[in-house]
């Protein structure tokens, strides 16, 4: 357990940066799902753009963001 005043404050912060951090994994997971499962212009679009978002809030890494990009691009139907 966080002792002094501070420890405890970037605890706190980061307990609620984890719960963000989740949320937008989850969502982006699912997008990913969704988008391998009945491929369309919308839900491939859609994937993309929460990876890119991921990826720029540092939630995943740039290559796993290209990786899945990449995977998605590949399903493309039009």
């Amino acid at each position: 357990m966080p002792v002094t005043k501070t420890a405890k404050r970037a605890l706190r912060g980061s307990f609620q940066k984890a719960k963000i951090n989740r949320v937008i994994i989850s969502k982006l997971e699912i997008a990913v799902r969704a988008a391998k499962k009945h491929p369309s212009k919308d839900s491939i679009q859609k994937a993309i753009s929460l990876a890119d978002k991921a990826s720029k809030k540092h939630t995943i890494h740039k290559n796993k963001a290209a990786r899945i990009k990449s995977a998605l691009s590949r399903l493309r139907i039009w």
